[in-house]
């Protein structure tokens, strides 16, 4: 095998989280190992130029995964504040469709990084990025955010997705894992970082300057990455030839659509929560906008440390197991968050939530090694169907807010029922765990292998 067909290995798995490495490295490594010479010299595997490559893709990941899961606060605070006429539904658009850019726009931009394009995206994507932002603290309108957040930030998101993780990815081999993690830990510290921000300075100083300050801090990110993203030789930033974006023999390999139809069904039902935590505390409990902000923080710390457990419990008794425990749980919780009327179970759905349905995203991309028939179209294969699937994560949350209902209670006050946003989640992460089990009984029979995959 080449060393291009490997490097589109280690492509695919940059797209994912540690789970996704720690399963694989070592097939990765066996790889390597092959007998044709390497375009590119060994990955360093450590040092400063190295290390300064992880603490860049750590500190743009703050960036664009911050806003992204944090979109459950702006969520609450334009269906209550600034957006009082647009239904929730239409609101979630907005979250859902940067969400879905960042995906999709993440897959293309895999190949431009193989070309050699990625200081050009690391310019672009950082730029669109921040101007969304400030473009957003001059919105009023639906449209005008719509742009802002939705659109020009998701793009700028995309660009940056892959790439980011990329680079890492050939700064390092034995570590590879280890680096990806810290990476990817951004995630939930952006996360945490801009809800806590949005609710500081909204109260203090209004939503437009509130925003205004969160772009001076994504700016101040942005430019600290730079120099580290940047620095040090550039031969390993060389071109090399890009993957293919489309393999037609995919849609005749019964475990890939399986795969596909798991995951999208999965996400159809994973975003809706982490966009009506906030909401639902507000307008059904009662509980102040500050305190609902800080359920979703809850939530998103509780992603963070299930990141880990999952990617530990895979390890051992394997990621596609893991994966049907983490759906089947979500699931269920989504289906007993029915039944939840006080702050405190609500807190304590918001932990568990937060903690298992981790893994609906880390795990997928572990998983699919072992249903690709042939390893140099891995990266392919798995962009394949990740834009498919992100077609559920940009539906799924609009299409539950569509289900809410609003009713008069009895002492003339207006009653917001969320049990469509509920049975929605619940159902198909449902249904998403028994194709899951479909797929499992599927690649154990094909592959003759235990349940343990």
């Amino acid at each position: 095998m080449s060393s291009n067909q490997v490097l589109e290995i280690e492509k695919t798995f940059e797209l994912d989280v540690p789970a996704v490495l720690e399963a694989s490295v070592s097939a990765i490594q066996d790889l390597e190992n092959n007998n044709t010479p390497a375009q590119l010299p060994a990955a360093p595997d450590g040092g400063l130029h190295a290390w300064l490559k992880v603490l860049g893709g750590f500190l743009v990941y703050i960036n664009i995964w911050g806003f992204t899961l944090s979109f459950g606060a702006f969520q609450a605070y334009y269906r209550h504040e600034l957006l009082v006429e647009s239904s929730a539904s239409a609101i979630s658009w907005i979250g859902t469709v940067q969400a879905w850019l960042l995906i999709l726009v993440g897959v293309l931009s895999g190949p431009l990084f193989d070309l050699g394009y990625f200081r050009s995206m690391l310019y672009i994507g950082n730029f669109l990025v921040v101007f969304g932002i400030m473009m957003l603290s001059l919105a009023k309108e639906y449209w005008q955010i719509f742009l802002a957040q939705g659109f020009c930030m998701g793009l700028g998101a995309g660009l940056l997705y892959v790439p980011s993780l990329a680079l890492v990815g050939i700064w390092f081999s034995r570590k590879r894992a280890l680096a990806m993690g810290i990476v990817m830990s951004g995630v939930s510290v952006g996360g945490v970082i801009y809800i806590i921000a949005f609710d500081r300075l909204t109260a203090s100083s209004g939503f437009p300057w509130a925003i205004r300050v969160m772009g001076v801090i994504a700016l101040g990110i942005a430019l600290l990455s730079f120099p580290a993203l940047l620095s040090g030789p550039s031969m390993l930033t060389q071109p090399r030839k890009a993957r293919k974006l489309v393999d037609t023999s995919a849609f005749k390999d019964r475990l890939f659509i399986l795969f596909t139809c798991s995951s999208f069904l999965t996400f159809l039902g994973y975003m809706v929560p982490y966009f009506y935590i906030p909401t639902y505390a507000q307008d059904r409990l009662g509980v102040s906008e500050s305190s609902s902000l800080y359920i979703l923080v809850i939530s998103i710390a509780g992603s963070f440390f299930g990141r880990l457990v999952c990617g530990y419990v895979a390890h051992y008794v394997g990621s596609m197991l893991t994966w049907i425990v983490c759906s089947l749980v979500s699931g269920i919780l989504s289906l007993c968050w029915i039944s939840i009327e006080s702050e405190k179970p609500f807190i304590a759905f918001s932990v568990l939530w937060g903690f298992f349905s981790a893994g609906l995203v880390t795990l997928p991309g572990s998983c699919f090694p072992n249903i690709c028939p042939d390893l140099s179209l891995l990266g392919t294969r798995l962009g394949m169907s990740w834009g498919i699937c992100s077609i559920a994560s940009l539906i799924g949350a609009p299409i539950a807010g569509a289900l809410l209902r609003t009713s008069i209670s009895s002492n003339g006050t207006p009653v917001i029922n969320f049990l469509g946003v509920q049975v929605w989640s619940g159902v198909f992460l449902l249904l998403g765990s028994a194709w899951l089990v479909v797929l499992l009984i599927a690649t154990a029979r094909q592959q003759k292998k235990g349940i343990f995959i």
